[in-house]
């Protein structure tokens, strides 16, 4: 008799459990942060007694507090492969392809994620995952030996590699197979404190781009941040200020709105961690990577809405770049740019800028087999539509956060063109389209609420397209 499988959700969720133990131990400011969120929280259902019903009718209730993503960043195409192997173990799937470059960080990258609804309930864990664009640092000889450096590692222990394996084999792993392959695969994303390289080669790297130093003179890929999620982003903020912990200037992403769309994100600034670099003499010094991060989620938006967002926050950079000598410029003008994007889920629905689900409503109006008339139905309560969140990522903003840990050496110039064919390639498969997977979830929503009120539409293909 086979031994039953451990489902993949199960697996996610005890994993993203020992993480999330792992960093806070690692990171004390993360669990301060942690505890303040969580007062935030709480002030913010206090506050409005209709958010809970609201959270709990859309099936997140129970995630809050619960760590959304962390991130990490590879140097090598086999470890990005391998990496798509541990994490498909887990249910999670490369979603999305993100070039950083032109934003002055030397990576591009991809969101291992669940896709389906029902797993993102039950684990909405992922994680942001960069690989290294060597072909961007500055300098032949420290590009060969960067690559020299990389090729020597492992970021696998045997047990681990052992294990998927076994899951690829076999479909699946055991309730023993899945605890130890958790505390192997948690080896891979460890901070160990020990550089890979002395302090020289060290600071050849850092100088060249901080990014580089952190993915080329360490022993594998450490999280680098984890990331809560929050009811109030703006109060956050602030009470991450008010108590000491040095957040970045601006909060990436969106204006404050009474519609929340997309992502928005801030975090505290990287913390100096103390390294031990290699060679015969004891030396020490410190690095700086690693940070927390808080985001706040609101609808994902369909190419009609993503383009209106990107060219409004284009036009705003433009106008007013977010310079620490001009914040407030800076978040004046996009909310001023933003009043153009409608504030309300109603417009944003009818005018096709965002995505969202379908149910059945409470009433049950009359209507006639076979015909369908879905405002209707949303006018007479027999449907109803709730925005679909958006599970992904925002370039710029990654870009944002990424270049406030970095330092003022994480903000460079960089010209070289997309390259996702390379990507997907090192990947050993093509990403998927997030944009085909929300309208998907909405389209079968409708067609499954419909089907539920007796009802068939062939405009479902299109559903508020």
């Amino acid at each position: 008799m086979t031994e039953t499988h451990v489902s993949a959700d199960t697996i996610r969720s005890i994993f993203s459990a020992a993480m999330t133990q792992m960093y806070r131990d690692e990171v004390p400011r993360y669990l301060e942060m942690a505890r303040i969120v969580g007062e935030i929280d709480g002030e913010a259902l206090a506050r409005d007694p209709a958010l809970e019903a609201r959270l709990r009718r859309s099936g997140v209730f129970d995630l809050i507090g619960v760590e959304r993503h962390g991130a990490i960043r590879v140097g090598r195409p086999e470890e990005l492969t391998g990496l798509r192997r541990l994490f498909a173990v887990m249910g999670m799937y490369p979603v999305g392809y993100y070039d950083l470059t032109p934003a002055g960080v030397p990576v591009h990258s991809t969101c291992f994620r669940p896709v389906e609804t029902a797993s993102i309930r039950r684990c909405p864990f992922r994680i942001f995952t960069s690989l290294l664009r060597p072909e961007l640092i500055e300098g032949e000889d420290l590009r060969r030996e960067a690559q020299e450096i990389l090729a020597r590692r492992r970021i696998f222990t045997p047990r681990c590699l052992h294990l998927i394996e076994l899951f690829e084999a076999n479909g699946g792993l055991g309730e023993a197979q899945a605890i130890d392959f958790v505390h192997e695969a948690l080896h891979t994303f460890r901070w160990r404190g020990e550089a890979t390289v002395t302090a020289g080669v060290y600071e050849a790297y850092r100088k060249a781009h901080p990014l580089v130093a952190d993915v080329v003179c360490f022993h594998g890929p450490h999280i680098n941040h984890l990331t809560l999620p929050t009811l109030d982003m703006d109060a956050a903020q602030a009470a991450l200020a008010e108590h000491g912990l040095d957040p970045k200037s601006i909060v990436e992403g969106p204006p404050p709105r009474q519609f929340p769309i997309l992502l928005r994100q801030t975090s505290f600034k990287a913390v100096a961690e103390p390294v031990r670099f290699a060679g015969r003499d004891d030396v020490r010094g410190e690095h700086r990577a690693r940070f927390g991060e808080i985001e706040q989620r609101g609808a994902a938006l369909t190419a009609k809405g993503r383009a209106l967002y990107d060219r409004l926050l284009a036009e705003t950079l433009a106008v007013a770049p977010p310079r620490e000598d001009a914040i407030a410029d800076y978040s004046a003008e996009l909310k001023r740019r933003f009043a153009d994007f409608p504030d309300d889920a109603a417009t944003s629905r009818a005018q096709g800028l965002a995505f969202f689900r379908y149910a059945p409503g409470e009433t049950r109006a009359q209507t006639n087999a076979g015909t369908c008339d879905v405002e209707a139905l949303l006018r007479d309560g027999a449907l109803v539509a709730e925005p679909i969140t958006y599970e992904d990522f925002l370039p710029v903003s990654a870009a944002g956060i990424f270049q406030s840990n970095l330092g003022e050496g994480g903000r460079r110039e960089l010209s070289a063109a997309s390259n996702r064919e390379a990507f997907e390639h090192a990947l050993g498969t093509k990403v998927a389209d997030a944009m085909a997977i929300y309208a998907h979830e909405e389209k079968s929503s409708l067609e499954r609420a419909l089907a539920t009120l007796g009802q068939r539409s062939p405009m479902a293909e299109n559903a508020g397209r």
